[in-house]
């Protein structure tokens, strides 16, 4: 387990132990259980209630560590998003693809099945077809799944 699990962990039982103090004392309350001396009994209380506040203050130091973490992941991914524009727009440029052929190449990368293509730019299959047959020719796969793989070897690369 990592450090900031381990936390977590930690805070969870503390809190969890000051829960059933609580809870035993109220259910032996109703009860008719024999009481601790008051002195014990408070002792036993204020160590319980310190220990929720100190699990409020761990999990809002957890709570802040954990979303700078998320903005740092969600910034390494725009990165990463913009690294694979790049590799695409390298590629494409390489392959001398036309306007169109780049459309289509983004679109089949993206999963989008032929006829979804050629819906979406307003032709008929057939030519979608050509163009992806065009697009494989000049990068040199047979398919789509080669192409793809293409791109996440670039990244893979570059990483």
């Amino acid at each position: 387990m990592e450090k900031g699990q381990w936390t977590v962990v930690v805070i969870v039982v503390v809190q969890l132990l000051c829960a059933i103090f609580f809870v035993s004392r109220i259910l032996a309350s109703v009860l008719g259980v024999g009481p601790l001396s008051w002195q014990l009994y408070e002792l036993v209380e204020l160590g319980a209630a310190l220990g929720l506040l100190l699990g409020v203050v761990l999990g809002w130091i957890v709570l802040r560590r954990t979303m700078a973490r998320n903005v740092a992941v969600e910034d390494q991914l725009r990165v990463a998003s913009g690294a694979f524009m790049d590799v695409l727009e390298e590629r494409f440029a390489a392959w001398v693809l036309t306007p169109a052929e780049r459309d289509v190449a983004l679109f089949a990368i993206k999963g989008m099945s032929t006829q979804e293509i050629a819906t979406l730019r307003n032709v008929s299959e057939g030519t979608i077809k050509a163009q992806t047959n065009a697009i494989y020719r000049k990068a040199g796969v047979s398919g789509r799944t080669q192409l793809l793989s293409l791109f996440i070897d670039d990244l893979m690369a570059k990483a």
